[in-house]
């Protein structure tokens, strides 16, 4: 970060508040700006201070944070980290699906001092995210609410290619993955018989509602996955937070194996290693996507893929919210294609015959 990042904290709870700010004074280069106790006064502050980031609680009285993102992201869009303990509901994804840019798992839902253990989450989030282009986030929050276009841009369906033989689709994405995969998703009308493996950086506790809120909106079946899972067409597996998802053959069929990260791999669940496993087993049939996100997570997996000829696709900088694990796949000279998201639903069904 090349200049001083301005932060508001935004939560009810005065002991939250305190523990937040502390770890933030404590990054380099970041300084608080103020805090808010609730909803309608952050709002205030957020017109009042013009921080550069906002950490949010969502949970808080007069107004909550749903209705907070809501009104900023109309009026002056900043980016947001949610601090949220809800993780055995919907409430974290739904703050995405309204801009929010990421989120930061609070150890309990109790004032507890096991909140310290965010610290280095919160700070590699916070360096990932300070300067987001909020135009992309805006954009990517009005196909995912409201299912409009992103401005300049239609959903574009390639051609359908008759000497297509993709059979199964591994994604991975981060920064702003989960409302570009439910736009994909979302616009997959039928249920054609393609089998889906999705690596989203995420922790532990969230994967579940996540597949939960991607299943209600298309017609394939979505999943959070488990060892011994059957790669099948039309579903979609989606890897566990906290732990990588792998696969291997098991006669005429491929399982799926939930194991746990190398202590070494940084970015969990780790696309490298979905990508690099799916390579092994599906060969030629494998088509690997590589969506928004921060790091390099992925690109030594699309080398995989297309070395055991595959195919390999990327989303364009134009409508990335991040555009650290694109760049990196498309600097491996090894990405087939690089397009926006608006486009990348109807050339993933065109390259397997759809």
């Amino acid at each position: 970060m090349s200049k001083v990042v301005r932060v508001l904290v935004v939560d009810d709870s005065a002991y939250n508040r305190r523990t937040i700010i502390k770890m933030l004074e404590s990054i380099p280069g970041v300084e608080v700006a103020g805090y808010a106790c609730d909803g309608e006064e952050g709002l205030r502050k957020v017109f009042d201070l013009k921080p550069d980031l906002v950490t949010l609680d969502l949970e808080m009285p007069r107004m909550d944070g749903f209705t907070f993102l809501r009104i900023v992201m109309q009026s002056r869009p900043t980016p947001v980290i949610v601090v949220s303990a809800r993780s055995e509901n919907e409430s974290v994804f739904r703050a995405l699906e309204f801009g929010a840019v990421e989120f930061v798992a609070k150890p309990s839902a109790r004032i507890t001092p096991e909140l310290f253990n965010i610290r280095d989450d919160l700070v590699r989030k916070v360096r990932e995210i300070a300067g987001t282009d909020m135009s992309k986030v805006v954009d990517r929050a009005k196909v995912v609410v409201h299912g409009s276009p992103e401005p300049g841009s239609a959903v574009v369906r390639t051609p359908v290619r008759e000497s297509a033989r993709i059979s199964q689709v591994v994604i991975g994405s981060s920064t702003g993955g989960p409302p570009a995969l439910q736009a994909i998703f979302s616009a997959i009308q039928r249920p054609y018989p393609i089998g889906f493996a999705i690596s989203q950086h995420m922790p532990s506790g969230f994967t579940k509602a996540f597949a939960d809120r991607l299943n209600k909106f298309c017609h394939l079946e979505i999943v959070e996955a488990k060892t011994g899972d059957i790669m099948e067409p039309g579903r979609v597996l989606i890897s566990p937070g906290g732990k990588n998802l792998v696969f291997r053959k098991r006669g005429t069929q491929v399982v799926a194996h939930v194991v746990d990260p190398l202590p070494d791999q940084r970015y969990i669940p780790s696309v490298d290693a979905m990508f690099s496993s799916a390579s092994e087993v599906f060969g030629a049939n494998l088509l690997g996507v590589v969506l928004t996100g921060m790091g390099n997570d992925g690109a030594r997996g699309i080398v995989d893929v297309k070395g055991r000829g595959g195919e390999t696709l990327a989303e364009s900088e134009e409508s990335s919210v991040v555009f650290g694990m694109p760049k990196e796949a498309i600097a491996t000279g090894k990405v087939d294609r690089v397009l926006p998201l608006s486009r990348m639903c109807g050339e993933i069904l065109s390259r397997c015959g759809y």
